[in-house]
């Protein structure tokens, strides 16, 4: 857990620089960060026309490709394979069924590419049956410790340095930042705030229906084999509906899952910024857009037609992790 505590005290810094007048020190001084700093301050300046009250300054982040790495798979998958793999002596019919066997092999990649429909008994059987406080343990402890398999680094070291700095910079002029993810709200929850600052209740992300029981007397919220809500692509308006109940403002993303997302910020009226993160970094990170498993074309195309922002990682980024030199 030592490795987690370096974060916090790093957002009290971002938020010293912030106030320092140095909002945005790991970008570029390109146009992205010209634009996200031209929106804060029009959007918080009293008396102007673009003016918005704090309590309706809404700011929603994708997370996975968008505040941390995602390949070659989304951390959540990791976890996913590390926990079907603990739990197969309980489920010797995974031996023979999709997608549990190819995980239980090590190869993800076919287990994956199953579709939704793969993705989704995964994400049932992994999650359902517990408890929510013993599957916040689960996450908790896996977190502490679990490595990239190919940087070797704690996913929690690949966190976006800018992104962190941008998310500081937003709260300390009265925005309320929200994750929106395709990923699960119960994975994200128990680490979002120490690591991006974005508490609990904060998090929207893809949820199983509970229930309520009580178990040896005590009460408990248990997970239950059937999807509630998924909130990737064209379900993350309505989670952020269902949720928070205003239109965000501003939204950050970096692919087609977040188009819907940010087609929704935009269409709101009044002043708004929509921000796509361009992973066009081999060297320091990954490069891939259009044609990847989790594709920015759509959303690229509408980015550029309609003037939305779009941030690349070599060139308008100092740093991509938290930690890196400048």
């Amino acid at each position: 857990m030592k490795k987690l505590i370096i974060i916090p005290c790093l957002l009290v810094l971002l938020a010293c620089c912030v106030h320092a007048g140095d909002p945005l020190p790991s970008w570029q001084d390109t146009a992205p960060r010209k634009a996200i700093i031209a929106f804060v301050e029009k959007v918080t300046k009293p008396g102007s026309t673009n003016f918005v009250p704090v309590e309706k300054r809404i700011a929603t982040f994708d997370n996975d490709g968008t505040l941390w790495s995602e390949k070659p798979l989304p951390v959540q998958c990791y976890f996913i394979s590390d926990r079907i793999k603990s739990l197969a002596p309980q489920h010797p019919e995974w031996t023979n069924q999709e997608p549990f066997v190819s995980v239980i092999r090590g190869d993800l990649t076919s287990a994956f590419s199953g579709g939704d429909k793969a993705i989704l008994a995964m994400f049932i059987a992994t999650q359902s049956g517990i408890t929510t406080d013993e599957f916040e343990k689960l996450v908790t402890d896996w977190i502490a410790t679990a490595r990239h398999p190919q940087t070797k680094q704690l996913y929690t070291e690949m966190v976006y340095q800018p992104m962190i700095e941008l998310l500081a910079y937003l709260r300390a002029n009265g925005f309320k930042t929200y994750i929106v993810s395709g990923g699960s709200a119960d994975f994200m929850r128990p680490w979002a705030e120490t690591v991006y600052g974005v508490p609990p209740e904060q998090v929207i992300g893809s949820t199983l229906k509970t229930r309520f029981e009580l178990r040896d007397g005590i009460p408990a919220i248990v997970g239950v084999p059937e999807l509630d809500l998924m909130t990737a692509a064209n379900g993350k308006p309505i989670g952020i509906q269902s949720h928070i109940g205003r239109r965000p403002i501003a939204s950050f993303g970096n692919s087609d899952n977040d188009l819907p997302m940010m087609q929704w910020t935009a269409a709101g009226g009044g002043a708004h910024l929509c921000l796509y993160v361009h992973h066009t970094d081999a060297k320091r990170e990954w490069a891939y857009d259009r044609k990847s498993g989790d594709p920015f074309d759509k959303g690229l195309d509408e980015a550029l037609a309609k003037g939305w922002t779009v941030a690349s990682m070599k060139d308008d980024w100092k740093v991509i992790y938290v930690g890196d030199k400048k």
